[in-house]
């Protein structure tokens, strides 16, 4: 796909309600809905390449832009097998690597040719560094009209922070989510994953999208896309704002329960803890009925949220009481009988055994470069008529530089030039 601006809107059929021809028996793979796009990522760890394995699993073309010598240091982080991080190996499924130092200007020109046939560049640098290899939006936009650049930084392209380090850690302190995670009193907590960079690469995945649609549905132009690593933690802090602002509330750590809502909590077991949520009217009823007190379930003053959050610590005490002689499973059977949402906190042991992640396809066997097999997750979200799939595994550093730069248009004598100055690898 390149990047032109005037391309058609895909077909429509003239009555919405004509019914649909029947799908013939197929023999080759589902088509994936962004087969044909053309993506550059020049972006290192997690935001920006997550964003870009998102692209790729839905079918873009994702062209990895990686250092010579050492690569994205992703591919050394966490437990490594056989050299490289396991991690890696889902980051960069359908991906190409190409190795480049930017820092010579004729990596610069090679990464402005492949940029020039693109119709997305992704880079999480910080604000600036484009600019400084002779990148900057405008002049890529000279080149390539259609291009939709995105652009994952800590504080974003813009503001007097624009300008400082940034990593989703800090992101997630900025954000509002490390005040509201860990117990109260205590040392804030991180959350266990990099939340506010896969929440970044997210949000980056759908200003893709959207500038995307603009461009094929309306003729627009190409566009710059700024998401900044605090912002996009912000977006999902729900009331944090609205409350503070209309009754100067400032929200803090609850542990594992959910201000304001009750009951919602974690509880014990002889072997584990189990979440509850028993906070919908009918719900608590059944709830309170489940664990035989009826005193609290017929209670008038428990029939409402309002009424339950004056008392929740009663009915926390009443729930754990309940559940702290039984086992997980036991809690787990009784509540499913009562129709009460629960859950297990499952481990990666749990995950990888669970009937219902493997029905639904979450656990994905998917083979290395080097013959080894692993579990990996699978993908998110389900698409009907055009599903999400690996279609090959994580590269190895350079493995497809030259391939991608004979595809570019340079020659063999160009390529054997650049690869003896150390341009590429």
């Amino acid at each position: 796909m390149t990047a032109d601006t005037r391309r058609p809107c895909p077909d429509r059929p003239d009555r919405p309600d004509r019914p649909a021809a029947p799908s013939p028996a197929r023999t080759t793979p589902p088509p994936q809905a962004l087969a044909g796009l053309r993506v550059v990522e020049m972006g290192q760890l997690i935001a920006g390449p997550f964003c870009g394995k998102t692209l790729g699993d839905f079918g873009a073309e994702v062209i990895k832009i990686e250092a010579t010598g050492t690569g994205d240091p992703l591919r050394n982080w966490r437990l490594l097998k056989n050299g490289t991080s396991v991690w890696w190996q889902v980051q960069s499924r359908n991906k190409r690597s190409v190795a480049l130092d930017l820092r010579q200007p004729e990596g610069q020109d090679i990464a402005r040719r492949l940029i020039a046939e693109a119709d997305v560049l992704i880079e999480n640098f910080r604000p600036g560094t484009l600019e400084g290899w002779g990148m900057a939006p405008a002049q890529l936009h000279v080149i390539n009209p259609g291009l939709i650049i995105l652009r994952i930084s800590g504080y974003g392209q813009t503001g007097p922070y624009r300008d400082l380090p940034g990593f989703g850690v800090i992101g997630e302190a900025m954000g509002g989510l490390r005040h509201l995670t860990g117990e109260p009193g205590r040392v804030p907590v991180r959350v266990g994953v990099s939340i506010g960079d896969t929440l970044a690469a997210l949000h980056g995945a759908i200003g893709v999208l959207l500038a995307l649609y603009h461009r094929q549905a309306h003729g627009g132009p190409g566009q710059v896309i700024d998401v900044a690593l605090h912002e996009a933690v912000f977006n999902v802090m729900e009331s944090l704002i609205p409350e503070y602002s209309a009754f100067g509330a400032v929200r803090e750590a609850a542990g594992s329960a959910l201000p304001g809502i009750a009951p919602s909590n974690a509880y014990p077991c002889t072997d584990g803890w189990v979440l509850v949520a028993g906070n919908g009217d009918s719900i608590f009823k059944r709830l309170m009925q489940a664990i035989g007190r009826a005193d609290l379930a017929d209670a008038p003053d428990l029939a409402h949220n309002a009424g339950r959050v004056a008392r929740v610590d009663e009915i926390d005490a009443a729930i754990a009481a309940w559940t702290a002689p039984r086992t997980v499973r036991q809690v787990m059977d009784s509540l499913a009988a009562a129709r009460v949402p629960a859950g297990k906190v499952y481990t990666a042991r749990d995950i990888a055994e669970d009937p219902h992640y493997q029905a639904r396809e979450m656990l994905l066997t998917q083979t290395t470069r080097d013959g080894d097999t692993m579990l990996a997750p699978g993908i998110v979200p389900k698409l009907s008529a055009t599903p999400g799939r690996v279609r090959h595994s994580a590269p190895g550093l350079g493995d497809d530089t030259l391939a991608v730069l004979a595809e570019a248009g340079l020659t063999p004598q160009q390529i054997a030039l650049l690869r003896e100055k150390g341009v590429i690898q």
